[in-house]
């Protein structure tokens, strides 16, 4: 069973997902918390990131952890190990649209930068709502790479930007998904759809901002799509290196970086 996963399966994207992980803890999962007892699915945990954040806020809750990848379930689980060794997770190696549990088994679902990776997400998001018992609450968090706004402006560095955009299509995902999350979510059936825009704003006066999400989050993940960008004829080394360059320029003194995620959640 497998996924394209645009970012690559690489340590340099384990590092760069719990860097961003940790330097948003408190702006993505500061008002989330689930009761102690409530069975709770994260559909797409990934390298267990963001587990880490669900079962430290929400001490006591029975958490369901899946995801496509083995290789990013078995980080997932020695990560919980090692940062939340009392917390209760089952773990799922399987797809997201096809999981093994009964109508209504949750109390709640947690989906987060997963949406933006897959070609059909109503339909995930419609599976994903059976296994939600009535009037249990679903918590989507997804970017939106449009929201990038940064000073010095660049042509060279919008370039890079827009090669992750084309590359995540090409992978039959959306790096613009954010702002359409709320219809999405009414599409699949989910009533009381509440959006809650999270922004990173980042310059020299922050330098944990600018080191832990310009740099480690953002440029990292448009360095991720390099290799296939240049190779697909989107970009030249010569153009790739000018645009990471004044991308750079953006985590410097005089630089400004600005990017909004967008958490949504509903209610089945």
């Amino acid at each position: 069973m497998r996924t394209d996963y645009v970012h690559g399966y690489t340590d340099t994207e384990t590092r760069r997902l719990a860097e961003q992980a940790e330097t948003l803890a408190d702006l993505l999962h500061g008002d989330t918390q689930y009761e102690p007892g409530s069975r709770v699915l994260e559909a797409g945990c990934g390298v267990g990131a963001q587990t880490v954040q669900l079962v430290t806020r929400s001490p006591g809750i029975e958490l369901v952890a899946a995801d496509i990848s083995e290789e990013s379930l078995a980080q997932a689980k020695q990560r919980v190990a090692a940062e939340a060794p009392d917390a209760r997770v089952e773990w799922h190696h399987g797809d997201l649209r096809d999981l093994p549990y009964a109508d209504a088994s949750f109390d709640h679902l947690f989906v987060c930068f997963v949406l933006e990776h897959l070609p059909e997400p109503v339909a995930a998001l419609r599976t994903l709502r059976s296994l939600l018992r009535p009037g249990g609450t679903i918590t989507v968090i997804e970017g939106d790479h449009g929201s990038a706004l940064y000073h010095p402006q660049s042509p060279a560095a919008q370039a890079v930007i827009e090669c992750l955009t084309v590359s995540q299509a090409d992978s039959g995902g959306d790096a613009l998904i954010g702002r359409r999350v709320q219809p999405l979510l009414a599409a699949a059936g989910f009533r009381n759809v509440a959006t809650h825009p999270r922004t990173v704003y980042a310059d020299e006066t922050v330098p944990h901002l600018v080191d832990g999400f310009t740099r480690r989050t953002f440029i990292a993940m448009v360095g991720s799509v390099r290799e296939r960008s240049i190779a697909a004829g989107l970009s030249t080394p010569a153009a790739w290196a000018q645009g990471i360059a004044d991308l750079e320029r953006t985590a410097e003194p005089g630089g400004t970086f600005h990017y909004t995620s967008f958490k949504v959640v509903g209610v089945r």
